[in-house]
């Protein structure tokens, strides 16, 4: 049988989940329908998730349809665990987008579509709860094609005309568009098939399942070809042991294969509970030593986000002070399945800080550290991340042997501005062979470090940091045979060296302090704009447009008003707490990340969490100590 690994995504409420159980349910995997509110749901295990109604953690199940075996994973809608999503998007064959025929077009929507076009995975959209009031599927459609991609309802694959030339021809001639054509652009994401109906009552439900296995391209993949797959998720089992979910590309995983991360203990194939794994297919693994986006054999991605970072951190303490050491276990253990948590630990203040995409996982991290781990917290004021650019060119240089440097080490670096987007990149101006790579290789791995606190304590990114100087000591013995460290260069001395000469080389470049922005689009009542303009004004919201228009919104009646700007990430949850008192509750607020922007006024200020190489005599006594 063939493989087809199906993502299912949306903006949170849009019906997901309740979509997965329907598809379930119509496959025979289960005989009764679940609940997203009774928290009965299949995918929706954790005990967090049915309380909340929500899905916190992307789950996979399978299901068989022909001669098709379908692993469907669900993933969260709620814009704070988009860091699920991302892991998700690199072992797919295809995807649904589900978009709620009442709300119609959300902020998380456009994020999702958006990405899935840029990453070329093909997409179907189902457009949900046509059994609602309010609900207009064909407003849904033309926004969809309006402001997103274009949307093509099966029903009416004439359409397709527009967007494919056989099609055209074949419409021109008066003959029927071959559904060849859709098949073919429906795979090379170009366009994107709509089906309707109701996850509740299985209206439409029958039609996309079958559009899934037609429309939708099956993995390819050899699996007596050399090793190639992704681990997408890590969790703990009962008795602590970490157990990786891959998807292989190629080649096939045993129980005993020895790989670059371990042993393999024991292997369960998804759809079949096999004890091994082939290409095309998803399973558990266990007893591999690995993290989320980690290779198994040779490399299939990139590596680059697809989402944007976390913009928000908080410091999270422990209630009882005895507890301080199992919480960084803890913290441990959940960043390996949440990388983007990223974990700051303070040593100057013995702090732990986490990042943050919003309160709700805030909320959500607090009752797993409670109930998972019996650990109580409490979370300091959240606040937002802000990032360092170079401004301009600086350099700086310290050599072997000569006053102040006491470190054997020549390093020299040059640090510039990169292109936007371009996070940061280490060149050498040096000869490679000049010295031993081990060396070369710690001061490019200490550049990267150092530079996650910048001048002003923030990370700095969009940066080029190219190495102009290097020199070395080599390895000295004394008569007898015995390494004499005082005379011979080590790695030690590169990474404790890099940090100075770096933070030296950005002072004289300098910096400049950039905050996260959100785009909005808020949709209010006419009669509500005028109060509202001014508080948008007070959370240093820039509107860019505004227009009057027929409501696309169930909640609004009539006219109503579309505003669309920027507003700083840090005033989006203030906002949305006061729009439904300014509104009558009927105001409909959408926002993600869109770009960085220069901060004017006072600068903030991050308090570093290691001894500041910018402080020389501080550093130099903390590590010529430790030394």
């Amino acid at each position: 049988m063939q493989s087809l690994n199906l993502g299912i995504l949306a903006h949170v409420d849009a019906g997901k989940t309740s979509l997965t159980e329907r598809l379930l349910l119509n496959a025979g995997v289960i005989d009764e329908l679940g609940s997203v509110d009774a928290g009965s749901t299949q995918t929706d295990s954790m005990a967090l998730e049915r309380a909340r109604g929500i899905t916190i953690k992307s789950a996979v199940v399978s299901f068989v349809v022909g001669d098709t075996v379908v692993n469907l994973i669900d993933t969260p809608g709620h814009p704070d665990f988009i860091a699920e999503v991302e892991r998700v998007l690199s072992v797919l064959d295809g995807a649904v987008l589900v978009v709620s025929a009442v709300e119609g077009v959300q902020a998380q929507t456009r994020v999702l579509m958006r990405t899935l076009r840029r990453l070329g995975i093909p997409t179907l959209i189902f457009v949900n709860k046509t059994d609602r009031r309010g609900a207009d599927p064909e407003r849904v459609v033309r926004d969809l094609n309006a402001r997103l991609a274009p949307a093509i309802p099966v029903d009416d694959v004439e359409l397709l005309a527009e967007h494919d030339d056989e099609a055209l021809a074949a419409y021109l001639d008066g003959r029927p568009v071959p559904l060849a054509r859709l098949v073919a652009r429906t795979r090379d994401a170009t366009v994107h098939p709509v089906f309707s109906g109701s996850a509740i009552t299985g209206a439409g439900v029958a039609e996309l399942t079958e559009g899934i296995t037609s429309l939708l391209p099956a993995c390819a993949g050899d699996g007596d070809g050399p090793l190639s797959g992704t681990v997408f998720k890590v969790e703990r089992g009962p008795a602590g042991e970490k157990i990786a979910y891959a998807r292989l590309f190629s080649g096939t995983v045993r129980v005993r294969d020895r790989l670059a991360a371990g042993k393999v203990t024991a292997v369960r194939e998804l759809s079949t509970g096999g004890v091994e794994v082939t290409a095309g297919q998803i399973a558990k693994l266990w007893g591999l030593d690995v993290q989320i986006g980690d290779a198994l054999g040779a490399p299939t991605s990139t590596g680059r986000h697809h989402f944007a970072p976390p913009t928000l951190e908080t410091v999270v303490v422990p209630v009882a002070r005895s507890d301080k050491g199992a919480l960084h276990a803890a913290l441990t253990q959940l960043a390996e399945g949440d990388p983007l948590i990223n974990l700051r630990q303070d040593d100057v203040r013995q702090e732990i800080s986490v990042s943050l995409y919003g309160e709700v996982q805030k909320e959500v991290i607090g009752a797993t550290l409670r109930d998972e781990y019996g650990i109580a917290v409490t979370f300091r004021e959240t606040t937002t991340i802000h990032i360092e650019r170079p401004v301009g060119v600086g350099s700086a240089f310290e050599l072997i042997g000569k006053e102040p440097n006491p470190f054997l080490a020549t390093v020299g670096l040059r640090v510039e501005p990169g292109p936007v987007g371009s996070g940061v990149r280490f060149a050498l101006e040096v000869e490679l062979g000049s010295m031993p790579y081990a060396f070369f290789a710690a001061v490019e791995e200490t550049v990267h470090s150092a530079l996650r606190q910048g001048v002003h304590g923030w990370a700095v990114t969009d940066v080029v940091v190219t190495m102009t100087h290097a020199g070395y000591w080599a390895r000295q013995s004394h008569s007898h045979g015995t390494f004499d460290k005082s005379m011979s260069s080590t790695a030690g001395d590169f990474r404790n060296l890099t940090p100075l000469v770096l933070m030296a080389a950005l002072a004289d470049a300098g910096t400049r302090v950039y905050e996260p922005m959100h785009r909005f689009r808020l949709e209010l009542s006419a009669d509500a704009y005028r109060a509202v303009l001014p508080v948008l004004v007070r959370h240093r919201a820039v509107p860019l447009s505004s227009s009057l228009t027929s409501s696309l919104s169930s909640s609004l009646a009539g006219a109503a008003y579309v505003v669309e700007g920027d507003l700083p990430a840090a005033q989006v949850h203030t906002l949305s707490l006061r729009l439904p008192t300014l509104t009558r509750g009927e105001g409909v607020l959408d926002s993600a990340f869109d770009h960085y922007q220069e901060v004017t006024g006072v600068v903030p200020e991050r308090g570093r969490a290691d001894h500041n190489p910018l402080n020389r005599k501080e550093y130099l006594l903390h590590v010529l100590r430790r030394v």
